[in-house]
Parts: structure tokens; sequence; C-alpha cells
């Protein structure tokens, strides 16, 4: 995720403009770039409001706000089932009304569809700001609770509750799908909970390790040249005479300023974002919702990185960096530690980190952690340890480093992390993508299997099929909707 690295792929996914994609450290970014069918798409499906609680744990708190949903009732057959798209850490995306694998089920099961935005994303505007303060009513927890709400009241109005509901979800909102089959079992039938990291733990060095092995299937040697490539990297670092120099290798907008840790921290792992951000999304299809980049692969950087027409590795990293910065039309690169801080202590709606940045680092910060450190010696990249994550915590919402262990014990405790109880949940993952590492890869009883897809990304499996896809990927989508059926006959 790029700062505090997470940005997802939920299903609802996240439309997060390429600015703000320079400094927003989250669930690494679905896609850079606004939805441009968007305008001709609020058209078809109109924005509707639900009257939501603002603490369903607190009876005596009687506030509410209004959380944005759309429809879609094209395949919807008297008596079908309901399906519910979760939304995660962005505003919702309408592109996926119009298409993908869940319409695809849909249209087969004569579903009516419904996609909830997340609280405190998007245009769904619980409080009048982002403080922390307000931020207290951003959880799991609550988003679970406004699923339910949602569920109950929307299927008493429509004359649904006999109606068979059914959750989907990808990334952080797969394990909302998860979740919501566990804590809510007499609401929600089945859910289909794609590359979710159910597992919440503080250090995630795991992440980088997976990039290591994704770019190695590459090419053996690509992961050795990207390591070669920082090091050099940090090794200039500690000489302020080079930082002209790295300045324009790396066309920064202003020049390079190294005063503390955090700040050479922060310029690592930007740079080493590039990476992390193609594996995460190698080869997929988010081309459809408007998302750019697609052409940049793991191929293709590792082609960067083997190219010694180039110069040495590090002059090659500078090449990933400029071809990432002329692909998504960024004229430069803003790697200021202070500018991200103050973005993201911005505490306006109108802030720049307000479009899910400092919503979801809070979130990370007091329940998930996810944090992926450079700490493991066995993944290519150097300077951005755990200390450095944490310390985020501290100085945008002032959340301590023992706050943040308890508050991730206390979500393991409370969903079971990898030993999740229940039934009528599939969870697809990919092998090339990271976050395969906290989700489930292997069948844990006949109810809760796991679709386990070698050499696909994050969330492959939800795109719209085309005639690219490998084999193994339109098999899972195959498998998801044999279980989706079976369970539906339960």
């Amino acid at each position: 995720m790029s700062g505090i690295n997470m940005f997802v792929c939920m299903l609802l996914l996240s439309v997060a403009a390429v600015a703000e994609g320079q400094r927003f450290k989250g669930f690494r970014k679905f896609y850079r770039g606004q939805d441009e069918n968007a305008k001709m798409l609020r058209t078809v499906f109109d924005e509707q409001w639900f009257v939501q609680k603002l603490d369903h744990f607190n009876g005596a708190d009687s506030r509410e706000w209004k959380q944005r949903y759309f429809v879609n009732g094209n395949f919807y057959k008297p008596g079908g089932p309901v399906f519910l798209m979760i939304g995660g850490e962005g505003p919702a995306n309408l592109a996926w009304m119009q298409t993908g694998t869940w319409l695809t089920y849909a249209e087969k099961m004569g579903a009516l569809c419904f996609m909830l935005e997340h609280r405190f994303y998007g245009k769904s505007h619980p409080t009048d700001d982002l403080s922390t303060d307000s931020l207290r009513f951003l959880s799991s927890r609550q988003a679970l609770a406004d699923l339910a709400h949602f569920r109950v009241i929307t299927a008493d109005q429509r004359g649904l509750s006999e109606s068979k509901w059914v959750a989907f979800g990808g990334s952080y909102p797969g394990s909302l799908a998860a979740w919501f089959r566990l804590k809510y079992p007499h609401l929600v039938h089945a859910s289909v909970a794609t590359s979710a990291p159910v597992h919440a733990t503080v250090n995630f060095p795991e992440y980088l390790e997976v990039v290591r092995h994704s770019l190695a299937s590459e090419n053996t040697e690509c992961p050795l040249l990207v390591e070669q490539a920082s090091d050099s990297l940090v090794k200039r670092l500690k000489d302020p005479e080079t930082y002209g120099n790295i300045t324009k290798d790396f066309n920064l907008c202003s020049k390079l300023q190294i005063q503390t840790e955090m700040d050479s921290a922060y310029f690592l792992e930007t740079l080493a974002g590039n990476f992390m951000d193609v594996v995460q999304y190698n080869e997929d299809n988010r081309a459809f919702a408007g998302g750019r980049g697609t052409n940049i692969t793991i191929k293709v950087l590792c082609g960067l990185m083997a190219d010694t027409s180039l110069g040495d590795p590090y002059a090659r990293y500078a090449a990933v960096a400029k071809l990432m910065m002329d692909t998504f039309s960024i004229k430069c690169l803003d790697a200021r530690y202070t500018e991200y801080l103050s973005d993201m202590t911005n505490t306006s709606w109108e802030g720049a980190a307000a479009g899910g940045g400092r919503q979801w680092v809070y979130q990370t910060c007091t329940e998930f952690g996810f944090y992926q450190s450079t700490d493991s010696p066995n993944q290519p990249f150097t300077g951005f340890p755990l200390t450095y994550q944490v310390k985020q915590c501290a100085e945008f919402y002032n959340v301590s480093a023992q706050q943040i262990a308890e508050a991730v014990l206390q979500t393991n405790e409370y969903y079971g992390g990898y030993d999740i109880r229940s039934s009528r949940i599939v969870f697809p993952n990919g092998s090339i993508d990271p976050w395969h590492a906290l989700g489930i890869t292997e069948d844990i009883t006949s109810s809760l299997p796991a679709v386990f897809i070698k050499g696909t990304a994050h969330c492959a499996n939800m795109y719209p099929a085309r005639s690219e896809d490998p084999p193994q990927l339109a098999q899972a989508r195959v498998h998801v909707s044999v279980f989706l059926q079976q369970w539906l006959k339960e």
C-alpha cells in the first residue's frame, strides 16, 4: 500500500486521483485514475441514500446520517437471491454496477444487486469532519452493523425478507464479506470473500517476500537487481552531496531533503511502491473500470531492470520510476514526508487525503496493522522498517505502538483470524498477490472452501472475463459459481 501500505481492491473499488495517489499509502490502490464513465453511469444507476445509525453499539446515541448505495435490478427474477456488494476504503465505483463477475452470477441466478458504500468513504460522511474524535466511529464492526441494518430495513421495505442474501467483497471488503457471514449468519446466507486478509498482524514483511517471489517468477535475476538498486540508493542517501543528482534522476518536485529517518523511509517506500503496485495487480483487467497502467506488468519492470543499456541497477530503478510517472501523467514526484504528514493530518472532508488515505490508515492503526515493512531479509528493498510505519500512527492519530498491538490482538480474537469458524464462505486468492499470505488458501471445511488461483493477482476473479485470461482463472470463476448455486439450494 505505499506509505502505510494498503488501499485495496474492494469490490466497491476505490477511485483515487493520481495526485493523491502519490502520497496516499494504503491497501495498494485498486487502480489510479477517475472512472471515465462515472457521469454516464450515474444517469443509469441513480445514487440512493439509506438512513443509517452513527453508533450501532450505543443505544443512547440517536444520531443518524445518510449512506450511499446503488441498485441493479436488471437480472432480478421474483424469488431470486439478493447480492450485496460491500464497499471498502474508497468511493463506490459505478463501473461495478455495469459489469464484473458478480453480475455474471446475478444474471445466471436471477439476483437483485445492491452496492453499499462504506462509512467514511466516498460520499458516505457520518460526521462533519475527519478528526480523530470523529474517526472513532470508523471500524469494521460499525461497518458490519451498517450492513446488517441495511439488510434488515431494505429487506422489509422491498419484500425481500425471505430471499437469500449473498455478500461479495474483494480485499478489505472481502474480509468484511466473510465476517458478515460469521457475525450475522441469520442475515446473510453465503459470502464470496475474494483476496481477503482475514488475519490481522502489526508487522507484515511477508508482503514484500511475496513481491520478491513474484518478481523471481518472471526472471530469477530481477529481485536481485532490484535489491542492488535499492541498496545503492540507500548508500547515496547517506551523502547529502548526492541529493541534487537523486532529485534529477527521479524527477522530484523539489530538491531532496533528508533530515529525519521518516524522510528517507518515505522516499524509499514511494519508489518501492512502483514494484509493489505492479505485482499486486499484475496483468489484471482493471482497464474496464477506467484504470490505467494495465500494460505495466512484472515482465515490463523486470525487462527494464535487466536492460544494461540503461546503466547500472540504480539507473534502471530510476527508469522504472520514470515509466510509472509517464504512464500516469505525473509531472514530478513529490517525495516529501512533511507534505504527506500535512495531508494526512488535515481533518477536513476537502483535504488531500480525504479520498480515503486518512481514513484507511486510521483503520490500520486501530484494527489491522498490515504494515508492509522491510524487516525481512528475504525481500529486495531497504529502508522502511516497522518503526517508520508505527510512528505514523502516533503522528497522525496519537495512537501508540502498544495500542496498535492490542487492537490487532482484539481483531483476531473477535473474528478468529485464520481460524474462522462459519459456513458457506468461499475464499478465492491469487498466488501472485502478496495479500494471499494473510488469507485462506486451503479449505478449512467443505463449507469453507479456498480457491487458490496460480499465477493471478489481487481480486483477479472479480473482473469481467476476457479472452486472454489464463484457464485457471476462468475455472476459478466457475468454481465460485458452482458453490453459490449449491448453497442457494440449501
